[in-house]
Protein backbone atom coordinates (compact mmCIF):
# COMPACT_ATOMS: atom_id res chain seq x y z
CA UNK A 1 0.00 0.00 0.00
CA UNK A 2 1.09 3.59 -0.38
CA UNK A 3 1.70 5.62 2.79
CA UNK A 4 3.51 8.93 3.64
CA UNK A 5 5.63 8.15 6.16
CA UNK A 6 8.00 10.34 9.07
CA UNK A 7 11.45 10.15 8.76
CA UNK A 8 12.46 13.15 10.74
CA UNK A 9 12.10 17.29 10.95
CA UNK A 10 11.01 18.12 7.30
CA UNK A 11 11.22 14.93 6.20
CA UNK A 12 7.95 13.06 4.97
CA UNK A 13 8.39 10.72 2.20
CA UNK A 14 5.46 8.45 0.21
CA UNK A 15 6.47 5.27 0.24
CA UNK A 16 5.30 1.54 -0.29
CA UNK A 17 4.72 -0.75 2.73
CA UNK A 18 3.07 -4.22 2.87
CA UNK A 19 -0.48 -3.42 4.04
CA UNK A 20 -0.91 -4.00 8.05
CA UNK A 21 -2.75 -7.00 9.10
CA UNK A 22 -4.53 -7.44 12.37
CA UNK A 23 -2.48 -8.39 15.39
CA UNK A 24 -4.90 -9.00 18.04
CA UNK A 25 -8.59 -10.00 19.31
CA UNK A 26 -9.24 -6.37 19.33
CA UNK A 27 -7.96 -4.99 16.10
CA UNK A 28 -9.94 -3.67 13.31
CA UNK A 29 -8.95 -3.12 9.99
CA UNK A 30 -9.88 -0.22 7.70
CA UNK A 31 -9.63 0.76 4.40
CA UNK A 32 -9.19 4.52 5.01
CA UNK A 33 -11.51 6.44 3.14
CA UNK A 34 -10.29 9.76 3.63
CA UNK A 35 -8.20 12.42 5.80
CA UNK A 36 -7.20 15.28 6.92
CA UNK A 37 -3.62 17.10 7.78
CA UNK A 38 -3.47 18.86 11.36
CA UNK A 39 -1.81 21.60 12.34
CA UNK A 40 0.10 19.44 14.90
CA UNK A 41 1.32 17.88 11.64
CA UNK A 42 2.83 20.88 10.56
CA UNK A 43 4.43 21.06 14.06
CA UNK A 44 5.70 17.53 13.41
CA UNK A 45 7.45 18.53 10.45
CA UNK A 46 9.00 21.89 11.57
CA UNK A 47 12.46 22.17 12.00
CA UNK A 48 12.94 22.06 15.20
CA UNK A 49 9.97 20.30 15.38
CA UNK A 50 7.11 22.34 17.79
CA UNK A 51 5.38 18.31 18.97
CA UNK A 52 6.78 14.69 18.97
CA UNK A 53 6.60 12.06 16.79
CA UNK A 54 8.15 8.23 16.05
CA UNK A 55 10.27 8.41 13.13
CA UNK A 56 9.36 5.31 10.87
CA UNK A 57 5.81 6.15 11.92
CA UNK A 58 2.84 6.64 9.18
CA UNK A 59 1.61 10.22 10.07
CA UNK A 60 -2.11 11.27 9.77
CA UNK A 61 -4.38 11.30 13.17
CA UNK A 62 -7.33 13.05 11.45
CA UNK A 63 -8.58 10.02 9.04
CA UNK A 64 -12.30 7.82 9.02
CA UNK A 65 -12.37 4.72 7.52
CA UNK A 66 -14.42 1.51 6.30
CA UNK A 67 -14.13 -1.68 8.62
CA UNK A 68 -12.71 -4.66 6.02
CA UNK A 69 -11.68 -6.95 9.29
CA UNK A 70 -12.03 -7.31 12.65
CA UNK A 71 -10.95 -9.14 15.65
CA UNK A 72 -12.52 -11.87 17.85
CA UNK A 73 -12.91 -9.84 20.59
CA UNK A 74 -14.88 -7.17 18.65
CA UNK A 75 -18.62 -6.75 19.23
CA UNK A 76 -20.63 -3.94 17.18
CA UNK A 77 -18.44 -3.39 13.93
CA UNK A 78 -19.13 -5.21 10.88
CA UNK A 79 -16.98 -5.39 7.41
CA UNK A 80 -18.77 -2.07 5.11
CA UNK A 81 -19.58 0.19 8.26
CA UNK A 82 -18.04 3.25 8.27
CA UNK A 83 -16.24 4.74 11.60
CA UNK A 84 -13.88 7.56 12.28
CA UNK A 85 -11.30 7.52 14.60
CA UNK A 86 -9.97 8.80 18.06
CA UNK A 87 -6.86 8.66 17.70
CA UNK A 88 -5.70 9.07 21.11
CA UNK A 89 -5.32 5.50 22.71
CA UNK A 90 -5.69 5.43 26.59
CA UNK A 91 -4.43 3.30 29.22
CA UNK A 92 -7.27 3.18 31.46
CA UNK A 93 -5.65 2.56 34.28
CA UNK A 94 -3.68 5.25 35.45
CA UNK A 95 -4.82 7.95 38.19
CA UNK A 96 -6.13 10.26 35.38
CA UNK A 97 -7.89 7.82 33.39
CA UNK A 98 -9.94 6.27 36.82
CA UNK A 99 -11.05 10.11 37.66
CA UNK A 100 -12.74 10.30 34.25
CA UNK A 101 -9.87 12.41 32.72
CA UNK A 102 -8.83 10.30 30.09
CA UNK A 103 -7.36 12.49 27.75
CA UNK A 104 -4.54 13.39 30.30
CA UNK A 105 -3.95 9.78 30.74
CA UNK A 106 -0.04 9.48 31.63
CA UNK A 107 0.41 6.38 29.01
CA UNK A 108 -1.34 8.00 26.30
CA UNK A 109 -0.13 7.10 22.64
CA UNK A 110 -1.57 8.47 19.26
CA UNK A 111 -2.27 7.09 16.49
CA UNK A 112 -1.15 8.77 13.34
CA UNK A 113 1.94 10.90 15.26
CA UNK A 114 3.47 7.52 17.69
CA UNK A 115 1.76 5.08 15.73
CA UNK A 116 0.95 4.24 12.49
CA UNK A 117 -2.27 6.43 10.99
CA UNK A 118 -4.05 7.64 8.64
CA UNK A 119 -2.29 9.02 5.82
CA UNK A 120 -1.94 5.10 4.09
CA UNK A 121 -4.69 3.15 2.10
CA UNK A 122 -5.36 0.73 5.17
CA UNK A 123 -4.81 1.26 8.69
CA UNK A 124 -5.74 -1.17 11.90
CA UNK A 125 -6.60 0.50 14.94
CA UNK A 126 -8.26 -0.93 18.34
CA UNK A 127 -11.80 -0.96 18.25
CA UNK A 128 -12.48 1.18 21.54
CA UNK A 129 -11.14 4.17 19.30
CA UNK A 130 -14.27 4.17 16.50
CA UNK A 131 -17.53 5.37 16.31
CA UNK A 132 -19.58 4.13 13.65
CA UNK A 133 -21.50 7.29 11.76
CA UNK A 134 -23.49 7.01 9.04
CA UNK A 135 -22.88 6.83 5.56
CA UNK A 136 -25.73 9.21 4.51
CA UNK A 137 -22.99 11.54 5.96
CA UNK A 138 -20.57 12.79 2.84
CA UNK A 139 -17.30 12.28 4.07
CA UNK A 140 -16.26 15.92 3.67
CA UNK A 141 -18.51 16.44 6.94
CA UNK A 142 -16.94 12.95 8.43
CA UNK A 143 -13.36 13.83 8.03
CA UNK A 144 -13.96 16.91 10.70
CA UNK A 145 -14.50 14.48 13.43
CA UNK A 146 -11.23 14.51 15.02
CA UNK A 147 -10.98 18.08 15.33
CA UNK A 148 -14.77 18.32 16.26
CA UNK A 149 -14.16 16.51 19.27
CA UNK A 150 -10.88 18.67 20.26
CA UNK A 151 -12.97 22.05 19.50
CA UNK A 152 -15.64 20.42 21.79
CA UNK A 153 -14.10 19.99 24.41
CA UNK A 154 -12.66 23.40 24.35
CA UNK A 155 -15.95 24.91 23.60
CA UNK A 156 -17.76 23.18 26.87
CA UNK A 157 -14.54 24.92 29.02
CA UNK A 158 -15.22 28.54 27.82
CA UNK A 159 -18.87 28.70 29.48
CA UNK A 160 -20.27 30.85 26.86
CA UNK A 161 -23.35 32.62 28.30
CA UNK A 162 -25.62 34.08 25.40
CA UNK A 163 -24.82 37.18 23.74
CA UNK A 164 -21.36 36.91 24.75
CA UNK A 165 -18.61 38.78 22.20
CA UNK A 166 -16.24 35.93 21.51
CA UNK A 167 -12.62 36.47 19.68
CA UNK A 168 -10.83 33.43 18.13
CA UNK A 169 -7.29 34.28 16.99
CA UNK A 170 -6.70 31.93 14.17
CA UNK A 171 -8.62 31.17 11.06
CA UNK A 172 -7.29 27.99 10.31
CA UNK A 173 -9.80 25.02 10.95
CA UNK A 174 -9.38 24.93 14.38
CA UNK A 175 -10.36 28.52 14.91
CA UNK A 176 -12.96 27.91 11.97
CA UNK A 177 -15.03 25.29 13.65
CA UNK A 178 -14.34 27.21 17.20
CA UNK A 179 -16.30 30.39 15.18
CA UNK A 180 -19.31 27.40 14.03
CA UNK A 181 -19.93 26.44 17.70
CA UNK A 182 -20.08 30.24 19.11
CA UNK A 183 -22.46 30.97 17.15
CA UNK A 184 -24.59 27.69 17.04
CA UNK A 185 -24.59 28.61 20.80
CA UNK A 186 -25.62 31.80 20.95
CA UNK A 187 -22.82 34.14 21.00
CA UNK A 188 -23.55 37.57 20.65
CA UNK A 189 -20.76 38.66 18.33
CA UNK A 190 -17.69 36.10 17.30
CA UNK A 191 -14.62 38.35 15.89
CA UNK A 192 -11.56 36.39 14.60
CA UNK A 193 -7.93 37.37 13.96
CA UNK A 194 -6.40 36.31 11.62
CA UNK A 195 -2.92 37.89 8.55
CA UNK A 196 -3.41 35.05 5.93
CA UNK A 197 -5.94 36.76 3.40
CA UNK A 198 -7.52 33.76 2.20
CA UNK A 199 -8.12 32.27 5.93
CA UNK A 200 -9.74 35.73 6.54
CA UNK A 201 -12.04 35.99 3.52
CA UNK A 202 -13.44 32.37 4.36
CA UNK A 203 -13.70 32.99 8.22
CA UNK A 204 -15.64 36.15 6.81
CA UNK A 205 -18.35 34.12 4.71
CA UNK A 206 -18.34 31.01 6.92
CA UNK A 207 -20.04 32.77 10.36
CA UNK A 208 -17.27 35.69 11.51
CA UNK A 209 -18.90 38.62 12.10
CA UNK A 210 -15.84 40.68 11.82
CA UNK A 211 -12.28 39.65 11.02
CA UNK A 212 -9.19 41.78 12.28
CA UNK A 213 -5.26 41.66 10.61
CA UNK A 214 -3.26 42.47 13.27
CA UNK A 215 -0.32 43.87 10.67
CA UNK A 216 -3.28 46.08 9.70
CA UNK A 217 -4.69 46.88 13.02
CA UNK A 218 -4.54 48.15 16.86
CA UNK A 219 -6.17 44.79 17.77
CA UNK A 220 -6.90 46.19 21.81
CA UNK A 221 -8.88 49.28 21.18
CA UNK A 222 -10.53 48.10 18.16
CA UNK A 223 -11.57 44.95 20.45
CA UNK A 224 -12.89 47.02 22.74
CA UNK A 225 -14.90 49.19 20.52
CA UNK A 226 -16.34 46.16 19.24
CA UNK A 227 -17.33 44.80 22.16
CA UNK A 228 -18.99 47.67 23.74
CA UNK A 229 -15.53 49.15 25.27
CA UNK A 230 -15.01 46.20 27.85
CA UNK A 231 -13.03 43.75 25.71
CA UNK A 232 -13.74 40.53 24.47
CA UNK A 233 -15.65 37.91 27.08
CA UNK A 234 -14.32 34.84 25.63
CA UNK A 235 -10.50 34.57 23.80
CA UNK A 236 -9.35 31.18 22.03
CA UNK A 237 -5.78 31.18 20.95
CA UNK A 238 -6.02 28.31 18.48
CA UNK A 239 -2.21 29.11 17.30
CA UNK A 240 -0.56 28.15 20.38
CA UNK A 241 1.59 31.18 20.75
CA UNK A 242 -0.62 33.75 21.03
CA UNK A 243 -1.42 34.31 25.02
CA UNK A 244 0.01 37.53 25.77
CA UNK A 245 -1.77 38.82 22.90
CA UNK A 246 -4.98 36.61 23.91
CA UNK A 247 -5.00 38.11 27.80
CA UNK A 248 -4.39 41.67 26.26
CA UNK A 249 -8.58 41.55 24.26
CA UNK A 250 -9.99 39.85 27.05
CA UNK A 251 -12.45 42.22 29.49
CA UNK A 252 -11.77 41.86 33.49
CA UNK A 253 -13.68 39.42 34.49
CA UNK A 254 -13.46 37.30 31.34
CA UNK A 255 -11.88 33.85 30.27
CA UNK A 256 -8.96 32.98 27.97
CA UNK A 257 -9.13 29.49 26.15
CA UNK A 258 -5.58 28.17 24.99
CA UNK A 259 -5.89 25.49 22.20
CA UNK A 260 -3.17 25.93 20.07
CA UNK A 261 -0.10 23.48 20.93
CA UNK A 262 3.44 24.81 19.97
CA UNK A 263 6.62 23.67 22.20
CA UNK A 264 8.86 26.38 21.24
CA UNK A 265 6.69 29.54 22.32
CA UNK A 266 7.73 31.01 25.50
CA UNK A 267 5.37 33.82 25.74
CA UNK A 268 5.48 36.48 28.42
CA UNK A 269 2.70 37.21 30.33
CA UNK A 270 2.12 39.53 33.65
CA UNK A 271 0.57 37.36 36.28
CA UNK A 272 -0.10 40.75 38.08
CA UNK A 273 -2.40 41.71 35.34
CA UNK A 274 -4.33 38.23 35.69
CA UNK A 275 -4.98 38.50 39.21
CA UNK A 276 -6.18 41.93 39.24
CA UNK A 277 -8.40 41.74 36.75
CA UNK A 278 -9.53 38.11 37.69
CA UNK A 279 -8.72 36.62 33.99
CA UNK A 280 -9.88 32.96 33.87
CA UNK A 281 -7.19 30.98 31.96
CA UNK A 282 -7.90 27.48 30.94
CA UNK A 283 -6.29 24.84 28.76
CA UNK A 284 -7.72 22.57 26.80
CA UNK A 285 -6.21 19.27 25.46
CA UNK A 286 -7.78 16.65 22.37
CA UNK A 287 -11.25 15.43 22.83
CA UNK A 288 -12.71 14.39 26.25
CA UNK A 289 -15.73 12.06 26.11
CA UNK A 290 -16.67 14.28 23.30
CA UNK A 291 -17.04 12.15 20.06
CA UNK A 292 -20.54 10.72 20.45
CA UNK A 293 -21.98 13.95 20.61
CA UNK A 294 -19.26 14.78 17.75
CA UNK A 295 -20.47 12.42 15.49
CA UNK A 296 -24.62 13.01 15.96
CA UNK A 297 -23.61 16.86 15.06
CA UNK A 298 -22.23 15.91 11.89
CA UNK A 299 -24.76 13.41 11.08
CA UNK A 300 -27.03 16.58 12.02
CA UNK A 301 -25.64 18.66 8.99
CA UNK A 302 -26.41 21.61 11.16
CA UNK A 303 -22.58 22.91 10.29
CA UNK A 304 -21.21 23.91 7.36
CA UNK A 305 -18.03 22.36 6.98
CA UNK A 306 -17.42 21.64 3.49
CA UNK A 307 -16.36 25.03 2.48
CA UNK A 308 -13.72 24.87 5.06
CA UNK A 309 -12.05 22.09 2.30
CA UNK A 310 -9.82 24.36 0.16
CA UNK A 311 -7.47 21.59 -1.40
CA UNK A 312 -8.33 18.07 -2.34
CA UNK A 313 -5.50 15.45 -3.01
CA UNK A 314 -3.89 11.74 -3.23
CA UNK A 315 -1.15 10.75 -1.13
CA UNK A 316 1.33 11.86 -3.75
CA UNK A 317 0.29 15.88 -3.12
CA UNK A 318 0.85 15.70 0.62
CA UNK A 319 4.31 17.47 0.41
CA UNK A 320 3.35 19.59 -1.74
CA UNK A 321 0.65 21.27 -0.30
CA UNK A 322 2.53 21.79 2.84
CA UNK A 323 3.98 25.51 1.70
CA UNK A 324 0.26 26.09 1.26
CA UNK A 325 -0.66 25.13 4.59
CA UNK A 326 2.56 27.06 6.16
CA UNK A 327 1.74 30.20 4.20
CA UNK A 328 -1.78 30.28 5.18
CA UNK A 329 -3.34 29.84 1.64
CA UNK A 330 -4.73 26.31 1.97
CA UNK A 331 -7.32 25.41 5.17
CA UNK A 332 -8.48 22.10 5.20
CA UNK A 333 -7.11 19.77 2.81
CA UNK A 334 -9.17 16.40 2.31
CA UNK A 335 -7.21 14.03 1.12
CA UNK A 336 -7.82 10.64 -0.64
CA UNK A 337 -5.54 7.71 -0.21
CA UNK A 338 -7.00 5.38 -2.60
Amino acid sequence: MKCAVFHGPGDLRVENRAAPQIGSDDDVLLRVEAASICGTDLHILADPPGHPATPGAILGHEYIGEVLAAGQAVEGLRPGDRVVVDPNITCGKCPYCRRGAANLCLNMTTLGIFRDGGFAERNVAPARALYPISKQTPLEQAVFAEPLSCVMNGYGQAGLTLGDCVVVLGAGPIGLLFVQLFRAGGAGRVGVVEISQPRARLAATTGADQVWNPRRAQLEPAVREWSGGLGADIVVDTVGSLFAEAVGLVRRGGRVVLFGMNQQARPAVSQYQLTRHEISVVGTFIARRTFPQTVRTLESGRLSLEPLITHRIGLEGIAGVLPALQSGEAVEVFIRPG
